[in-house]
C-alpha cells in the first residue's frame, strides 16, 4: 500500500486523533485516516491495543503514535490534546468514537450506571471538543471533528434509557457547536451507527445479529468499515459543507422505526 501518493493521500501532512482506537470503529478509523496519508494518534486506555494498532500502521508505511487517555479525565484530556500539538506540531481532525455502555429495565439501573455512562459519553466527548477547538483556534487552520452517536439517539428500544439518552445529548451538542466554530473553518459531525460487529458486541446472542439484519434494509449489521469510513470522509475536503450533522450510518435500519 502506497501512503505517500498525493493522489492517494489526501490527508497528507495533516494529524488525526482516534479516541477508542485500539479496537472495532476506532481502529478501522485509524487505519482509514492512515490510508489516505494523515499521522494518526491512537487513544484508549489500554496501551497494549494502541501499539499495536500504531504498529499495524508503521507497518503498511504510515505514521502513527500511541497516547494513552481516559477521556472521562479532565487533566488527563487536556493534557492529551496539548501532548499532541507539542509531540505532532499540529492537530486537523478528530474522531471521538470512545464510548461506555450498559443496558437494562430502568427499575434495574442506578445513577452510578447513568454517571459512568455520561461521564465517557457525555462530558468526556464535550471535553474533548472543548480542547480539540482550543488547539484548532490556536493553529488557525480549521479542522474537522466526528463524534460516535448511535440509532439509539433517534430509535427507540427497551432497556437504552441511559445509553441512548448520552448520544441524544450528542446529537444536540454538535448542532450548537457547528454554529460556535464554523466562522474558524472548524467543522463537526457526528456518525450514528447500528449494531456494528466489533469486539464490543461479540458476546451478543446470535439471535440478535439475526434479527437486526432481518429489519435492515441491506439485510446484514454494520462492520466496523462500513462506519470508519464514513467518519473518515467527514475529515476530508469532500465534506467540506457538511456540519452540525449526525449522520446515520445503519444500513438503512432505522427507516422502518427502531425496535
Amino acid at each position: 500500500m502506497n501512503m505517500q501518493s498525493k493522489d492517494a493521500a489526501p490527508l497528507a501532512g495533516k494529524v488525526a486523533l482516534v479516541t477508542g482506537g485500539g479496537t472495532g470503529i476506532g481502529r478501522a478509523a485509524a487505519l482509514g485516516f492512515a490510508r489516505k496519508g494523515a499521522t494518526v494518534v491512537v487513544v484508549g486506555r489500554r496501551r497494549a491495543e494502541l501499539e499495536a494498532v500504531a504498529g499495524e500502521i508503521d507497518a503498511l508505511g504510515g505514521k502513527a503514535g500511541a497516547m494513552p487517555a481516559d477521556i472521562s479525565n479532565e487533566g488527563e484530556v487536556t493534557a492529551l490534546i496539548k501532548g499532541v500539538v507539542e509531540r505532532f506540531g499540529r492537530l486537523d481532525m478528530a474522531f471521538n468514537n470512545a464510548a461506555a455502555s450498559n443496558g437494562g429495565p430502568i427499575e434495574a439501573l442506578t445513577t452510578a450506571d447513568f454517571d459512568r455512562v455520561f461521564a465517557t459519553n457525555v462530558r468526556g466527548v464535550w471535553m474533548l471538543i472543548q480542547q480539540e477547538v482550543i488547539a484548532m483556534r490556536a493553529l488557525g487552520h480549521g479542522g474537522a471533528i466526528v463524534n460516535t452517536s448511535s440509532v439509539a439517539a433517534t430509535g427507540g428500544n427497551a432497556g437504552l434509557s441511559i445509553y441512548g439518552a448520552s448520544k441524544g445529548a450528542l446529537n444536540a451538542m454538535v448542532r450548537h457547536v457547528a454554529i460556535e466554530v464554523g466562522g474558524d473553518g472548524i467543522r463537526i459531525n457526528n456518525v450514528s451507527p447500528g449494531l456494528t460487529r466489533t469486539p464490543m458486541t461479540v458476546d451478543f446472542p446470535k439471535e440478535m445479529f439475526d434479527a437486526v439484519a432481518a429489519h435492515t434494509v441491506l439485510k446484514r449489521v454494520a462492520e466496523p468499515d462500513d462506519v470508519s469510513d464514513a467518519a473518515v470522509w467527514l475529515c476530508t475536503d469532500e465534506a467540506r459543507f457538511v456540519t452540525g450533522q449526525s449522520i446515520l450510518v445503519d444500513g438503512g435500519y432505522n427507516i422502518a422505526g427502531m425496535r
